[in-house]
């Protein structure tokens, strides 16, 4: 039996679970991700029809103006504008409008009855509107399992308690 002296390879010396945690170490985890120019690029080919699906999507049923008007959308940046128009699409294709979102967040959060809150709501932007809209579905949505767990967890009273309340 012969044995080897010579030095071991890297994959015997670490155990392979903490070689993932090494960055270094794989190539696949070191993937960049494509940039805001190259996106565009991408998918809508030139930064001014990014600017036009914008406008197409911005109507007075989703969008507050608050863009300079000296300015306009062409002076915004790529990443702003891709966030834009995918907030934008996204509340157009779940909710149709600012108002229906509105109130869909005033129900999830069982104010649907408070104007103060309405007129609030109002006023904040859309991404920040979808933002809150998602953060009250998930309390939601957390709250109803809790309820479930606590209604599933009750133990029935005792024999003996319900003989002695008798």
């Amino acid at each position: 039996m012969s044995v080897s002296l010579g030095p071991l390879p890297l994959s015997q010396m670490v155990p392979e679970e903490s070689m993932r945690s090494w960055g270094q170490w794989r190539r696949t985890e070191n993937i960049m991700a494509n940039s805001p120019l190259s996106l565009v690029k991408e998918k809508f080919e030139t930064k001014a029809k990014l600017v036009e699906a914008v406008q197409k999507l911005a109507t007075d049923a989703l969008w507050l103006d608050r863009v300079n008007a000296d300015k306009g959308l062409g002076r915004i940046s790529n990443a702003k504008l891709l966030r834009l128009h995918a907030s934008l699409e996204d509340a157009k294709g779940r909710f149709g409008s600012r108002a229906k979102l509105i109130d869909a967040i005033r129900s999830l959060e069982k104010r649907s009855k408070d104007d103060g809150y309405k007129t609030r709501l109002s006023a904040y932007p859309l991404p920040r509107l979808i933002e809150l809209h998602d953060a009250a579905a998930k309390r939601a949505t957390a709250a109803k399992k809790r309820a479930a767990k606590a209604g599933a967890k009750t133990p029935a009273p005792a024999k003996k308690a319900q003989a002695k309340a008798k």
